[in-house]
């Protein structure tokens, strides 16, 4: 099935694809820093939640940038309805529309 997509929409999601890539490449850095930085022991813990969370980060990313490559960003992944825009502007990596989100109770 192919889905026409129009200019403004290529425009849009070929900007956003720009700067997840970005996006992921600054993480990635940012996470070789982290588990790099032996530290002050006592910060461990801190260390610790700023690699899970830059790690949650980056799955979130490329869990967005492999949505637009196979063609399903935008698309919800309970309900298959259309993601809006202005949450995907807010939210990239959003896989579920509201209603749905809501019901996972995230």
């Amino acid at each position: 099935m192919t889905t026409h997509v129009q200019p403004d929409e290529r425009n849009w999601l070929g900007e956003l694809r720009d700067t997840l890539t970005h996006d992921f490449e600054v993480q990635t850095a940012r996470l070789t820093q982290l588990t790099a930085d032996t530290g002050d022991p006592g910060e461990a813990h801190t260390q610790s939640a700023l690699i899970a969370t830059t790690r949650q980060s980056l799955d979130q990313i490329s869990g967005a940038l492999r949505r637009m490559a196979e063609g399903r960003y935008g698309t919800c992944e309970r309900c298959s309805g259309s993601i809006p825009r202005e949450r995907l502007e807010i939210l990239p990596h959003a896989r579920f529309c509201v209603p749905c989100q809501e019901k996972q109770g995230r």
